[in-house]
């Protein structure tokens, strides 16, 4: 019994180049997903980091050269470096105000300087040396009013020189029903009631101009 052998032809140098690069190919195909996996970079928050608290501003109005303080009105007392002591007040109708460890204190009829001494004054019992700003916030105690036949009826804060034909162009002026003839300007003085007449179409013209008076706090003007 004759037995047959076949030659296999060693495998020339391409043949193994190609097997070679097909093993790199394949073992890429594995290593990939290992390697994004491991080298994906960490998600970052894009968010916005939350806004440091921020201590609101001080606010504060301007104040006429003739202002006294009344009621109703809002004053900042700030002692520095002692925030217990710091906070806004209001003037109480009896005209006092009253403050951490001083107690109360006459605030109404005097300028904001002469407060502050007086602050001073009674904090030196507690504090050596204290350093003391008072500042105006709101100013309510100087109004002035106006009601009757205008645009828009109301009060107004006095911050400066007003005259009566002024406080009716703030008003939005006179209605075409209201007597121009007639408007009258009430005050209190020395605690009587004093009527002021005003008459718009002499004022207009130029005419008796000495009636268009600069108003006072709590002055009403009416007109019918």
């Amino acid at each position: 019994m004759r037995m047959s052998f076949t030659m296999v032809s060693p495998p020339t140098v391409g043949q193994v180049r190609v097997a070679i690069v097909a093993a790199l190919l394949l073992s890429t195909l594995f290593v990939l997903p290992v390697v994004a996996q491991t080298t994906a970079p960490r998600s970052v928050s894009t968010a916005a980091p939350a806004p440091a608290a921020q201590r609101p501003a001080e606010s504060s109005v301007d104040v006429p050269p003739e202002y006294v303080i009344g009621p109703q009105d809002v004053l900042g007392i700030n002692f520095w470096r002692d925030a217990d002591m710091t906070g806004d007040v209001t003037v109480r109708p009896d005209g006092r105000i009253t403050l951490p460890l001083i107690g109360d204190l006459t605030a109404a009829g005097l300028t904001p300087e002469a407060l502050k001494a007086a602050i001073r004054t009674a904090a030196s019992k507690l504090i050596e040396d204290p350093a003391i700003t008072v500042i105006v916030r709101q100013i309510n105690s100087r109004k002035v009013f106006i009601t009757g036949q205008v645009t828009t009826p109301g009060a107004h804060v006095l911050t400066g020189p007003l005259t009566v034909m002024q406080l009716i162009s703030l008003a939005g002026g006179l209605t075409e029903f209201a007597k121009k003839k007639d408007i009258t300007v009430m005050r209190t003085e020395n605690g009587k009631q004093v009527v002021l007449p005003f008459n718009y179409n002499d004022v207009a013209k130029g005419k008796n101009l000495a009636q268009n008076v600069v108003l006072k706090p709590g002055d009403t003007v009416v007109v019918p």
